[in-house]
């Protein structure tokens, strides 16, 4: 297992044990220390293309998912890149976004992933890909909330099977904001068999992972651990702050690779939406 680089080591600090609302407050202006990144997999060619598509942007589609677990069907929401309908036989990685607590679906389109998602790939900077948002309605624990159970064992291969992605972990990513975040880091570690890279932004670890991610990374065999991304605002709600480090902390104990960001910022859309396009490149940078 590669060994993590030395930081500034932070305090440890107990998770968080109840749940977070979002606030909304200032505008903030980044500032970054990271941690660098194991060696990159095996990656998807980016191939520019001449068709006349590939200027006019992405689009979504929407539908949902029933199941018995449930008691409403899964609403999601499938950005669809540039050209997807042109080019038939081009395959894509999928990036998974979960949205923040008292919010929904439309909470990462509402803050431009589409539109930063079409730049970016227009400019040739980010390959094609297809970005899922699932509906989670719930704001309990993984303990009692099947929301996890039912995006990797409905929507995942539903979204295999629809559209024309590549099902192997390494073109696999999930992400989230907040309380999707917490989604993220869970379904990652215990699920990891199906994503290679985990977006942790303003993460709130769920309280009842907490004596659980430890061996959840032990299980992991070394040449497999996901790439891990996390970032938070360092005027952030104190609990959510001390949470995300306790993580991170652990992390390093364990001497588990992964970036690690404290921004200026607050816990708000504000501060999410001003980190759009680094998060893109993150996630698609081995794409």
């Amino acid at each position: 297992m590669a060994s993590a680089p030395a930081i500034t080591r932070l305090a440890a600090i107990t998770p968080i044990t109840e749940t977070w609302p979002v606030t909304v407050t200032l505008t903030p202006t980044p500032t970054s220390k990271a941690r660098p990144s194991e060696t990159p997999l095996p990656s998807a060619t980016l191939t520019p293309t001449p068709l006349e598509c590939w200027g006019q942007g992405g689009h979504y589609e929407e539908g949902s998912l029933r199941n018995d677990l449930l008691p409403l069907p899964m609403e999601y929401r499938v950005y669809l890149p540039p050209c997807y309908d042109q080019q038939g036989d081009r395959r894509y990685p999928v990036l998974y976004l979960i949205h923040g607590q008292n919010y929904n679906h439309d909470q990462w389109d509402r803050l431009g992933v589409d539109e930063t998602a079409d730049k970016l790939i227009a400019a040739g900077e980010i390959p094609p890909l297809l970005i899922v948002l699932p509906r989670d309605r719930s704001w309990t624990m993984p303990t009692v909330d099947p929301f996890g159970q039912v995006l990797v064992e409905g929507l995942v291969p539903f979204i295999d099977s629809t559209y024309r992605t590549l099902p192997e972990r390494p073109y696999r990513a999930v992400g989230g904001l907040s309380r999707g975040a917490g989604w993220a880091v869970h379904l990652g570690l215990s699920q990891w068999e199906l994503f290679g890279a985990i977006g942790g932004h303003s993460l709130p670890v769920f309280w009842t992972d907490t004596a659980h991610i430890r061996q959840w990374l032990k299980d992991i065999p070394p040449e497999e651990l996901p790439r891990i991304y996390l970032d938070i605002g360092e005027n952030d709600r104190p609990q959510i702050l001390n949470s995300a480090r306790w993580f991170e902390n652990l992390l390093t104990e364990e001497r588990i690779p992964h970036e690690w960001y404290l921004f200026s910022g607050y816990h708000e859309e504000a501060y999410w939406q001003s980190h759009l396009e680094q998060y893109l490149r993150w996630y698609a940078r081995d794409w």
